[in-house]
């Protein structure tokens, strides 16, 4: 079977700056990754590459098991499942929140005169429930926390099915109880047998959700370190992505680091 994702020595530049460099990296079907660095460490690049919005300039990269460059990607995204704040700038504020989520079927932001029928309202009215935000279903989108449109970007892009779910930067702007309200919601689905191939990016361990299986760490373009969580999360792998000294513990499921610091004599 597929990789759902195979990128071997990607490379990519833009003008004199290195974004990722050599970078390979492969994801099987039943993982869920976390991927982990400082700002600029090619997090951002590394995932629009995964939801084939982005060509490396040099190297393969495997998509859904076609090579980017090879393959029409306005047949490809579909079956993929992106969140990013890039994205929820573009829902219109006046949307119902059924709306943003039935409309994905499409692949439009803004409802206008499509059609849908009953297993797509169907679908959008399980996935609010599953989500756990069904009472939202004839707000606006305007009108929600920040907490809140987070999670219905997620029913949307559950919407097609998707073979791959991105997340990118999920929790970033929400306030402990938001965070913590999704960080379980993504456990939840983490934990779903048919749940898709999962990648979420972070800076954040405490924002890993019980439930995920593997981690790539990246500095400056280049991984740091890949592959199961509980092997490759450690202090020297995470202290070296960061470029600082960092303590790192793991209590009932939940990770949690702090810079290290000398006491006074």
């Amino acid at each position: 079977m597929a990789a759902v994702l195979d990128l071997r020595d990607v490379t990519v530049r833009r003008g004199q700056s290195l974004l990722l460099d050599r970078l390979s990296w492969t994801v099987e079907e039943d993982e869920r990754w976390v991927i982990l660095g400082p700002n600029g460490a090619g997090k951002t690049t590394l995932l629009q590459i995964a939801a084939a919005q982005m060509h490396p300039t040099v190297g393969s990269a495997e998509v859904l098991g076609s090579r980017l460059g090879a393959v029409d990607v306005f047949e490809l995204r579909p079956r993929i499942g992106l969140t990013s704040a890039a994205l929820a700038e573009r829902i219109p504020r006046e949307e119902r929140v059924h709306d943003v989520v039935v409309s994905a079927s499409y692949g439009v932001l803004g409802r206008w005169k499509e059609q849908y029928d009953e297993l797509d309202h169907g679908r959008a009215g399980d996935l609010l429930v599953e989500i756990g935000i069904s009472h939202l279903a004839d707000r606006t989108f305007g009108t929600l926390s920040e907490g809140e449109r987070k999670r219905v970007q997620i029913a949307r892009a559950l919407m097609v099915d998707p073979e791959l779910l991105l997340l990118d930067e999920p929790a970033a702007g929400l306030d402990l109880g938001g965070r913590e309200d999704l960080v379980s919601t993504l456990s939840t689905l983490a934990y779903h047998p048919d749940a898709p191939a999962t990648v979420l990016v972070s800076h954040h361990v405490e924002e890993i959700p019980p439930g995920f299986t593997h981690v790539l760490m990246l500095r400056r373009g280049a991984v740091v370190a890949a592959g199961l969580l509980e092997e490759e999360l450690n202090e020297v792998s995470l202290s070296a992505t960061f470029g600082m000294p960092l303590s790192l513990s793991h209590e009932d499921g939940r990770w949690a680091a702090r810079r290290r610091t000398r006491r006074l004599a």
